[in-house]
C-alpha cells in the first residue's frame, strides 16, 4: 500500500515545543518528521545518539551547538547535516516567528 502525507499537515506546536512524528521506519533506518517553535535543548542536555542523523531544515532556521570540538552551527531552510554517532549536540534554539520543520533519517553506517 503506498502512503502518503504532507510535512507542512498539522505542523503546529506550542511556542518552546517539539513535534516528533515518524514517517517511516525499517531495515535499520527511521525517517521522522520533527516541528519546533522557539525551541531549545533543556540546559545542560546533550542529544547522544547511538545511529547516525541526517537531518534537512525543510523550513524555518535553527542553531545546533556541539560539544566536541565546541561550536555552533547555524541552519536555515534547505541547510542539511550528518551527525555522527555519538556526537554529542544540543539545539540552541530555532526560528520564532514560524515553525522550524526537519527532516531526520537515524541510520547506522
Amino acid at each position: 500500500m503506498i502512503l502518503r502525507g504532507s510535512l507542512g499537515e498539522d505542523a503546529t506546536v506550542a511556542p518552546g515545543g517539539e513535534r516528533f512524528d515518524e514517517v517511516a521506519a525499517g531495515a535499520g533506518v527511521r525517517i521522522e518528521r520533527i516541528v519546533s517553535l522557539a525551541a531549545a535543548s533543556p540546559p545542560g542536555h546533550w542529544y547522544d545518539q547511538e545511529t547516525d542523523e541526517w537531518v534537512l531544515v525543510v523550513s524555518g532556521a535553527a542553531r545546533l551547538e556541539q560539544e566536541d570540538p565546541p561550536g555552533t552551527i547555524e541552519l536555515a531552510a534547505g541547510d542539511w547535516l550528518v551527525i555522527p554517532a555519538g556526537c554529542r549536540h544540543r539545539v540552541a534554539w530555532t526560528a520564532d516567528g514560524e515553525p522550524t520543520v526537519w527532516i531526520a533519517v537515524h541510520y547506522r553506517a
